[in-house]
């Protein structure tokens, strides 16, 4: 029997792009999913556009109130029942195989948890532009992510009960969460790695990474100086971790038109 995947959408008015991401879920060749859609307080038509998908697998729920966008996957994640969490942005969307692509790791006791490349979408230019050329490994991934970390939440699955066992993510942050989460796991556990790009990532105006440089950089900098460097693998990796911070220090105080520039350029 296949094992069932819980899809966690956290949405906060989201509209614009959700019906293209929704599809893709619906689109899917692996059938055995529920779509756990957390609506964050949304104002704008988020929750009527979900509602006009008629499918049992779809399962809504509205937050009592607005949180940060960690503390939402988590709740969202206590409502599911799947053997395998994904998650997936409101604004990206998957290729019809992204879930059939994992049928070795869904079926192997080796791997705990699964990432895969990615396509980015320039919306302005309407260009797609894959996101690494480099091999992506399996198994213990933690050096290789200290080096530079490629691993995309919309392109990200874990093993729900993984998940639970260490501490989900860290309601605090807002942008680095998911990046704090994967390093953690990443010490202990085997990642299952699929080269083919198989999820769109969206770049656009109002992208929160874009329009948040400096927390970007204060969150970083506060795992950073949290880190417990006398850790073995966090003490030969610390050069590579602050090379990320130089370099997140020199985009959060670099001019905007020169931001605008390299945006341009992409």
């Amino acid at each position: 029997m296949e094992k069932k995947v819980s899809i966690i959408i956290n949405c906060f008015n989201g509209e614009k792009y959700l019906k293209q991401t929704l599809d893709s879920i619906l689109g899917q060749e692996y059938k055995n999913w529920e779509l756990i859609f957390w609506d964050n307080k949304s104002t704008d038509s988020s929750p009527v556009i979900l509602k006009t998908y008629n499918d049992e697998r779809i399962k809504y729920f509205l937050a009592t109130e607005h949180t940060s966008l960690y503390m939402a996957r988590n709740l969202a994640a206590e409502k599911a029942t799947g053997d395998f969490l994904a998650f997936l942005d409101c604004d990206d969307w998957w290729n019809t195989n992204f879930l059939s692509s994992r049928s070795v790791f869904f079926n192997s006791p080796e791997y705990h948890f699964s990432y895969s490349n990615c396509n980015h979408y320039f919306q302005k230019k309407d260009r797609f532009e894959k996101f690494t050329n480099k091999h992506l490994d399996s198994g213990f991934i933690f050096d290789f992510l200290a080096k530079e970390y490629l691993v995309k939440i919309s392109c990200f699955i874990i093993r729900r009960d993984i998940f639970q066992k260490e501490s989900k993510f860290n309601k605090n942050y807002n942008i680095i969460g998911d990046y704090e989460y994967v390093m953690r796991i990443a010490e202990k556990y085997k990642a299952f790695a699929i080269q083919e790009p198989l999820a769109n990532i969206r770049f656009h105006q109002s992208n929160f990474l874009d329009l948040n440089r400096k927390m970007f950089f204060e969150e970083y900098l506060n795992w950073f100086l949290s880190t417990d460097f006398r850790n073995e693998n966090y003490k030969k990796n610390k050069k590579y971790f602050s090379r990320q911070l130089l370099k997140l220090r020199l985009i959060r105080y670099m001019p905007s038109f020169l931001v605008n520039i390299l945006k341009k350029n992409r």
